[in-house]
């Protein structure tokens, strides 16, 4: 997916700046513990009808590239 950053906002006002999906005020952070609580892209949409699948990637996709540009620095 390449566009996913089309599906993703960041807003001071939203979410206290936290990255969400754009027309919502669902998180990135909530599509990841949805995932980790067990609930699959099928319940997620189920449960967030307005949500669509690219939406829900986007998510993924942001969160996968973050972690990419995250560097340990050894003490």
């Amino acid at each position: 997916m390449e566009n996913y950053l089309s599906y993703i906002t960041i807003d001071k006002e939203i979410r206290f700046g936290k990255p969400t999906l754009k027309g919502t005020r669902i998180a990135v952070s909530d599509v990841l513990q949805w995932f980790a609580s067990g609930m699959t892209e099928e319940d997620i949409m189920n449960d967030y009808p307005y949500l669509s699948k690219e939406q829900i990637r986007a998510a993924l996709m942001f969160a996968a590239h973050k972690e990419e540009l995250t560097k340990i620095i050894a003490a």
